[in-house]
């Protein structure tokens, strides 16, 4: 049994210094040393021998096997090297390769365009104020002038989400505008107030070019002594003039709003045709961005302010316009696509 070991070693160690590849170094590993080979062969019938000749039998064929293993190594170290020098080894990592980059993340435009907003205003003074995306009624409408009976109700798509209270109405909402936080701020804040004031609004409408059911607002407020409609004149110009550029004309227009008096609209020149009149513009060459105004009385009366001591203004902006205005984009729905060949040009 010891001579039949020895052969098998030699014939094994002969193969293995002609074996060219790993394929037939596969081939050579089962063979000699897989579970069917001739040496496990030899290892599971060493329970017949006598007891002496099976300590020496099985001694050796288990250092022949280590010895297999041994050889086997080196000869796949062997052929590696080899391969690697060749070049011939297509799945071989070229460690000199620059790595494949990992795809970088990056800020919606919509995130993008409120940071810019962001540090527009707070250098001029606002800090930031968020709300409840759920609102009571009286914050959205009663607090800001806009009684059940006001007519302005009507044209609100009003998502309702509390049932009828003992009177038969809804008294919760998904809030229609982030002007529902000015109501907030001026209960429970004291003048000098400067705030803007972020966030989604909701609106129970179809789907279209330029209208979704959720979007985003920034809402304004300053209350302050003296304040008056030349400093919301002087405000918006400046934020117009550092988001759109320095040479866009602005233009402002007398508008109404149940929560202002005076009301106006700013509008800036359009960006297509630089005012001459296009097909965006209306051929009017001005394009509305936001409404304005001074604060009503009513409205700082219910949150505790004097308006005989305290004077204000408050302005509304659409978020999606802005870049919609700024880059051309004809499709509000784009921004909520998830469409990543749109996303990544911003």
């Amino acid at each position: 049994m010891i001579q039949q070991l020895e052969e098998l070693k030699t014939k094994a160690f002969q193969e293995l210094d002609k074996i060219p590849d790993a394929r037939e170094l596969e081939s050579w590993r089962v063979r000699y040393l897989g579970k069917k080979s001739s040496l496990t062969s030899i290892l599971r019938s060493l329970a017949t021998l006598p007891v002496e000749e099976r300590k020496s039998v099985g001694a050796r064929a288990n250092q022949v096997k280590t010895e297999l293993e041994s050889k086997l190594q080196e000869k796949e170290q062997a052929l590696r090297e080899a391969q690697f020098i060749s070049g011939t080894q297509k799945e071989i990592l070229d460690i000199t390769l620059p790595g494949r980059p990992l795809p970088a993340g990056r800020l919606h435009p919509i995130t993008q365009t409120l940071n810019e907003i962001f540090e527009i205003f707070a250098s001029m003074g606002f800090q930031i104020a968020e709300g409840p995306d759920v609102e009571w009624d009286y914050y959205n409408f009663e607090a800001l002038n806009i009684p059940a009976e006001h007519p302005s109700r009507d044209t609100t798509s009003t998502c309702w989400v509390e049932p009828k209270s003992e009177s038969g109405d809804y008294n919760m909402l998904l809030r229609t505008h982030t002007t529902a936080v000015t109501a907030r701020v001026i209960e429970k804040m004291k003048p000098p107030i400067r705030v803007i004031e972020p966030g989604r609004v909701y609106r129970y409408e179809a789907t279209d070019a330029t209208h979704i059911p959720m979007f985003y607002q920034i809402d304004g407020l300053a209350v302050d002594k003296g304040i008056t409609l030349a400093d919301l004149k002087g405000t918006l110009y400046e934020f117009a003039r550092r988001f759109f550029g320095e040479e866009r004309k602005v233009r402002f227009r007398c508008d109404f709003f149940p929560f202002v008096e005076p009301g106006v609209e700013m509008a800036i020149e359009c960006l297509n045709c630089n005012g001459k009149g296009c097909r965006l513009c209306g051929y009017s060459g001005w394009i509305e961005i936001l409404g304005a105004g001074m604060t009503h009385p009513e409205v700082l009366r219910r949150g505790s302010i004097d308006p005989d001591e305290y004077s204000s203004f408050a302005f509304g902006i659409g978020i999606e316009r802005l870049p919609m205005l700024r880059y051309g984009i004809d499709d509000i729905r784009l921004f909520y696509g998830n469409d990543l060949r749109f996303l990544r040009q911003f």
